[in-house]
Formats: C-alpha cells, sequence, structure tokens
C-alpha cells in the first residue's frame, strides 16, 4: 500500500482505538461517581433515625409527664383539707364536700354545713337555685368554688360561692369532743358534726320575774317563740353556750322542744356543729338525757 494509505488507515485505527479508551474511562468514573451519592445519602439516613428517635422519645414521655401532672386518682386543683385550712384569708379555695345539712335559702342562695373524711366547712350563702338546693339532701358530694373568710372566729366560705353537685356520698359520725371543750384543740375539729356528753343544765337567765331559767329565746331574752334557742350547759365548773339555730332546726323540730324543755340541773347529751363565734357556739342538733 502506498504510504498515505496506510498512514491514513492508522491514523483511523488510533482515532478509533483512542474514541474506545474515551468510553471505558466514562463508564470507570461513573461508578464512582454514583457512589459518592450514594455515601452522602447515607449519611443523610442517620440524622433521619436521629431524629426518629428523638420523636419517638418525645412521644412516650410525654404523656408520661402529662398524666403525672395531671393525676388519675384525684381532680386537678381541688384542694384537701390541709391545704384549706392552710390557705390565706379573702384567698380563693376549691374543694369538695359532702353536705351534712341545710340552715337556710333564700334569694338564689345556700346555706350549708359540709365535712368530708378529713375535716369540714361551713358554706355560707352560697349562689344555689331553688331547685339545686332541694337536691342537697344529706350526703350530696358538692365541688365548691369560694374565697375563705373568717367571721368572729368562724372560718368559712363567702357569700357568693359556686358549687355543682358530683357523683358520691358521705354521712359523717358524730365525734365525741367533750372532752376537747376548754383546750387549744378543740377549735380543730371547727364545723364538724361532734357530740357532747354528760353536760350539766345551767341558768341561761332570767325571766320577767326573776327567775332562772334554763334557755332564752336569743342571746339576750329580747326574741319569742321560733326564734334562736341559747342555753348553758357545764362541765368540769367551766360554763358553755350552746344555740339551737332556729333556721337550721326551726321550732317544730324535736331539739327545739326538747330545750324548751330542758329544767336547770338536767344532765344531757347532744349533738350539733362545732360553730364559733366569739369561742365556741355549737348549733345543736340533737338533746337528749344523758346515758
Amino acid at each position: 500500500m502506498k504510504k498515505t494509505v496506510v498512514l491514513s488507515i492508522v491514523l483511523t485505527l488510533m482515532l478509533v482505538f483512542a474514541g474506545c479508551g474515551q468510553s471505558d474511562n466514562s463508564k470507570a468514573t461513573t461508578p464512582a461517581d454514583t457512589d459518592a451519592p450514594k455515601t452522602t445519602s447515607a449519611e443523610t439516613e442517620a440524622p433521619k433515625t436521629t431524629a426518629a428517635a428523638d420523636t419517638e422519645a418525645a412521644d412516650t414521655s410525654a404523656p408520661e409527664s402529662s398524666a403525672e401532672e395531671t393525676g388519675n386518682t384525684a381532680p386537678e386543683g381541688v384542694m384537701t383539707y390541709e391545704e384549706y385550712m392552710a390557705a390565706e384569708l379573702e384567698s380563693q379555695v376549691v374543694i369538695e364536700t359532702y353536705v351534712q345539712a341545710k340552715q337556710s335559702w333564700w334569694d338564689n342562695k345556700a346555706t350549708v354545713y359540709t365535712q368530708d373524711e378529713d375535716g369540714a366547712y361551713f358554706v355560707y350563702n352560697m349562689t344555689c337555685s331553688e331547685e339545686d338546693y332541694a337536691k342537697l339532701v344529706p350526703g350530696t358530694k358538692i365541688k365548691v368554688t369560694g374565697y375563705k373568710t373568717e367571721w368572729s372566729g368562724e372560718v368559712e366560705i363567702a357569700e357568693g360561692a359556686t358549687f355543682e353537685i358530683l357523683d358520691g356520698s358521705y354521712i359523717a359520725p358524730a365525734l365525741d369532743v367533750t372532752e376537747l371543750l376548754g383546750t387549744d384543740e378543740l377549735i380543730q375539729n371547727q364545723n364538724k358534726f361532734v357530740a357532747f356528753k354528760g353536760m350539766t343544765v345551767e341558768a341561761a337567765g332570767q325571766d320577767a320575774d326573776g327567775n332562772d331559767v334554763a334557755f332564752l329565746y336569743n342571746w339576750d331574752g329580747s326574741g319569742e317563740d321560733g326564734d334562736d334557742l341559747y342555753f348553758k350547759v357545764s362541765l368540769n365548773g367551766e360554763n358553755y353556750t350552746f344555740t339551737v339555730e332556729s333556721y337550721l332546726c326551726d321550732k317544730t323540730t324535736d331539739v327545739y322542744q326538747a330545750v324548751k324543755d330542758l329544767k336547770i340541773g338536767d344532765v344531757i347529751d347532744m349533738e350539733g356543729f362545732l360553730y364559733w363565734y366569739e369561742g365556741v357556739n355549737p348549733h345543736i342538733t340533737s338533746v337528749t338525757a344523758a346515758q
């Protein structure tokens, strides 16, 4: 062949081989290039795994924390009796308690004596319809929201409190506090349903003729039949003034008549609520001859 032809053939072959070499190099680098993204992808998957773990931790811990804060056995925001007693006067209080007796209703206001297993609460003139008042039978559980106050020594929930009726019932037994009369410990049982045993009736005052009498209508004798009854009893040489609150026990009740029938020197047992007014002033609901 002519040199020119041979050269042409050689050149052609070289170009072919060069092209083949470039194609192989391209194929060699492509996997390397794609491997790098795979490595990068693996690196981005690691944060996903961490994020998922964080999310799972948050999902499992958050409900547990929430459950602990809310509580499953006691209503949130309701005070124990100890917390209620520790609360400052004029501060808002929220309690759950049980009606033991109703004192009065008028103008959509109800006054009730209440108690739970730990202590007692006197709720004065809480907002209450006449229809709801009829539902407040002894034992009824209620939630009361109001303000703690004090009047002449009586710690109570002030006028204007609101309430709702709850499921549940409790009637407190009478706690014998006879031996606590005259002690500082007595007031710790304020407003509870209590009993006094073996107390002697003393002269409460005098009638218009100057004769000693066992009871008075009103504290100073200025009242009449149907008003509060005041009478005095003694224990260990000390006299105490007890009351039949006419709103709680009116003149048609057994206790009202029993006090009217008292004679000086009678020895009696009593039950009632440990109310306070310038000192102990129980509101008596039952009087019987001492056993």
